[in-house]
């Protein structure tokens, strides 16, 4: 199997890689710091993967535009859109900078990438686009407004494009995780409810691309309390709102 994987030289893109690292699968990992991703590889070829490396910047969309022309070459079984950064949690409103550089990268990125791939997962009649959201997408605190509104953004761009291709065979999947031990996590400075470690996490993410989940969010309690709050009378759920917020210390 190929597997195309970004965001691969460090946190759950690093993890996955090194979870899909067996010698039947090919393995193309892509980020932009040369030195990580090559350890990374490193580990995955000792594994038995064979491994290909792509140095880039997701948010230099030229760039993107040509490594997905390159990579749709040949066939793409499988492609995990991981790559993602958050400014942390803040008061007050965020820099015009900070939001741009998010929706860069946590939705831009991801249909320069895509666009040339698309035609080709058609032309195949199968393969697989997995997105990496959040289930910060689903509800948004008022110091995450930037991350989960471009996450969210995410995921209606993958509901829109597994309509779109389910027809010709190309399985679309979107996979919300809660908080898991990770370089981006671990910048959290409040109580992060039911923390997840790292390998219980890509385990779940692996079990769900499996069973070609179409959308997935975990884990189920605290998506279950997303769900409840959400659908509580707008007064009490403000008033829940601001008592966690508050609770954060923001």
């Amino acid at each position: 199997m190929r597997i195309v994987i970004t965001g691969a030289s460090s946190g759950l893109g690093e993890a996955l890689a090194l979870h899909y690292a067996v010698p039947e699968n090919r393995l193309v990992l892509i980020a932009r710091r040369e030195e990580r991703l090559e350890d990374v590889a490193r580990r995955c070829r000792v594994r038995g993967a064979g491994v290909e490396t792509v140095v880039a910047d997701v948010n230099d969309f030229e760039r993107m535009r040509s490594v997905g022309k390159t990579l749709a070459q040949q066939p793409i079984d499988r492609i995990i859109l991981n790559a993602g950064v958050s400014v942390g949690h803040s008061g007050g409103v965020t820099p015009f900078e900070d939001f741009e550089r998010l929706f860069a990268t946590n939705f831009l990125s991801v249909h320069a990438l895509l666009e040339p791939i698309i035609p080709k997962l058609i032309e195949q009649q199968s393969g697989e686009i997995v997105f990496i959201s959040s289930l910060a997408s689903l509800f948004t605190m008022p110091t995450s407004i930037a991350y989960s509104s471009s996450k969210r953004a995410l995921n209606a761009y993958a509901e829109g494009l597994h309509h779109q291709l389910c027809p010709d065979g190309v399985r679309v999947m979107t996979i919300m995780p809660g908080f898991i031990d990770s370089e981006m996590t671990q910048k959290n400075r409040f109580k992060m409810p039911f923390f997840m470690s790292t390998e219980k996490g890509i385990e779940r993410i692996a079990r769900a691309i499996s069973k070609k989940k179409v959308r997935y969010a975990f884990p189920f309690r605290f998506y279950l309390m997303i769900r409840i709050v959400s659908m509580l009378p707008q007064p009490l759920r403000d008033k829940i709102v601001h008592f966690t917020n508050f609770k954060k210390g923001s």
